[in-house]
């Protein structure tokens, strides 16, 4: 049976997602990683993970299709069994997701299917479908945005559904806190990423409006996150519980 911890990080071949999966193997938790359709930077991730030492192994998934999740974990099974040598996992990381700007008024209800599929209903019937393949004692962190708490024009849609799912956090973390399993909620503020197509990292314009607000100064980078994700899979982190971590320097405050 495997000694070590295994954390499963979904959209976890680039950006933030890549950060907390290496965050993790830093850590010296073994990491199994999604990614949609980039399975080469998925690969490249896990050769970096085995490289630090950690075992790591990829697989595809799309977050937004739930009919797709009974085969997916029948994947990871064969994974867990296979690369692992175990039956089961600790820490569920709900990271992937995708972006839409698109003015209050104007969103079509095609859009607010594919947000609300990707960012809720995906997150939401992943985790219960996970629920028999996590230890007691384990971790669920799920990834929300400080666009829950900062509003800008053209977020409506993205924004109220990762509030929705700060608030199914604290739901989470009441109904399994009898397998004593911590559900917590990491809330990044603006960082420099491909994500959105890379507005915050290559638009001068907005990543210094961006840091212009900001007490420390700056637009937060993926090493600003990874660590308190990792962090949150932690012993230390034992006693942390239903609660909201923003992690933007102090973003509008």
């Amino acid at each position: 049976m495997s000694s070590n911890k295994i954390a499963l990080v979904t959209g976890g071949s680039r950006g933030l997602g890549k950060n907390m999966a290496l965050s993790l193997a830093q850590k010296g938790i073994d990491v199994i990683l999604t990614y949609n359709s980039k399975k080469d930077e998925a690969e490249a991730v896990v050769a970096e993970i085995e490289k630090a030492g950690q075992k790591a192994a990829t697989l595809q998934l799309n977050t937004a299709d739930v009919k797709s999740f009974d085969q997916f974990f029948d994947q990871l099974k064969t994974v867990l069994h296979e690369t692992f040598s175990t039956d089961r996992f600790d820490f569920l990381i709900n990271n992937a997701g995708t972006a839409l700007y698109a003015p209050f008024a104007e969103t079509t209800e095609e859009q607010l299917d594919a947000i609300v599929n990707i960012h809720y209903k995906g997150v939401f019937f992943l985790t219960q479908k996970a629920l028999p393949l996590l230890n007691d004692g384990g971790r669920i962190i799920n990834i929300s945005s400080g666009l829950a708490r900062i509003t800008y024009a053209g977020s409506s849609t993205y924004g109220s559904m990762k509030g929705a799912i700060e608030v199914l956090s604290r739901y989470m973390a009441l109904e399994l806190g009898p397998r004593r399993i911590a559900v917590n909620v990491v809330a990044p503020g603006a960082i420099e990423t491909d994500f959105g197509g890379g507005r915050v990292r290559d638009n001068k314009e907005m990543n210094d409006r961006i840091a212009s607000i900001t007490a420390l100064g700056r637009v937060g980078l993926p090493d600003d996150i990874g660590g308190v994700v990792a962090f949150l899979c932690t012993d230390e982190a034992r006693w942390i519980n239903a609660q909201r971590i923003e992690v933007s320097g102090g973003q509008a405050l």
